[in-house]
C-alpha cells in the first residue's frame, strides 16, 4: 500500500497543504507560476508550509512517478546547449531545431570556458541568428544562470580571465554589447528535462 503523502501549494487557486494528489492537482493545473511540493508526512508539510517555498534558484518538482502539468515545448523552436570538458575546460555550444534536433549553429571549441558561459552564448547567438533570418521563435535552454544571465544582459561569471581565455571574453563582451543594444522580442524559457526528456541539442557526453 502506497504511503500516503501531503501536499504543499505555495502559490495556486488556493494556498495551504492538501491531503492527496488530486486537490493538490486542482489548485495548480493549468495556473502560471504554481509552487508546490509533496511531503512524507503532514507536520514536515506544515513547517514547510510556513516557511515558503525553495528559492526561486531551486526547482520545485512535482510528486514522484505522478503526472506532468507542464505543457509538451513548442516544436517551431530552437534549443540550445554546451558542452564543457572539466571546469573550466575546453567549450561549445550549438542550437537545434527542436522538433527535428536539425543543428542549426555550431560554435567552435574554445579553451578554458565553463557551461554556463556556453549557454549565455548559445542563446545570444541563438536572439541574433533569429534577428538575422527574420525567424522569431521561442529558444529552450537548461541553464537557468544563462537564461537570467541573458535577460540581465551580463554574463555573471566568476571565470578569471586569462591568457588562455582571451577568444572566451571577447565572445563574452560582444554577445553583451549585442543584448545591450537589441531588445528581446521571444520567449526564452527553461529546457524541463525531467518531463520532456533530454535536450535535443544536448551533445551525449554525460
Amino acid at each position: 500500500m502506497a504511503k500516503k503523502k501531503f501536499y504543499v501549494v505555495w502559490s495556486g487557486r488556493k494556498i495551504g497543504v492538501f491531503t492527496s494528489w488530486d486537490a493538490c492537482q486542482e489548485q495548480i493545473e493549468n495556473f502560471k507560476g504554481a509552487r508546490f511540493k509533496s511531503y512524507p508526512d503532514r507536520v514536515l508539510a506544515e513547517k514547510a508550509f510556513k516557511e515558503g517555498p525553495p528559492a526561486k534558484d531551486v526547482q520545485v518538482e512535482r510528486p514522484q512517478n505522478e503526472p506532468s502539468l507542464l505543457e509538451p515545448p513548442e516544436p517551431n523552436s530552437l534549443t540550445v546547449d554546451a558542452a564543457c570538458s572539466g571546469n573550466p575546460g575546453d567549450m561549445e555550444y550549438r542550437g537545434v531545431y527542436t522538433a527535428t534536433a536539425t543543428e542549426v549553429f555550431k560554435s567552435k571549441v574554445y579553451a578554458m570556458g565553463t557551461n554556463n558561459i556556453g549557454e549565455f552564448l548559445a542563446i545570444v547567438h541563438a536572439l541574433a541568428w533569429m534577428q538575422q533570418k527574420k525567424s522569431p521563435m521561442t529558444i529552450y535552454s537548461d541553464s537557468e544562470n544563462a537564461i537570467k544571465w541573458v535577460r540581465a544582459g551580463k554574463a555573471r561569471t566568476k571565470l578569471e580571465p586569462t591568457a588562455k581565455n582571451v577568444a572566451i571574453f571577447d565572445l563574452i563582451s560582444r554577445a553583451e554589447a549585442w543584448l545591450s543594444k537589441n531588445t528581446i522580442t521571444v520567449p526564452i524559457r527553461k529546457w524541463e528535462t525531467r518531463d520532456w526528456g533530454e535536450n535535443p541539442a544536448d551533445f551525449g557526453r554525460k
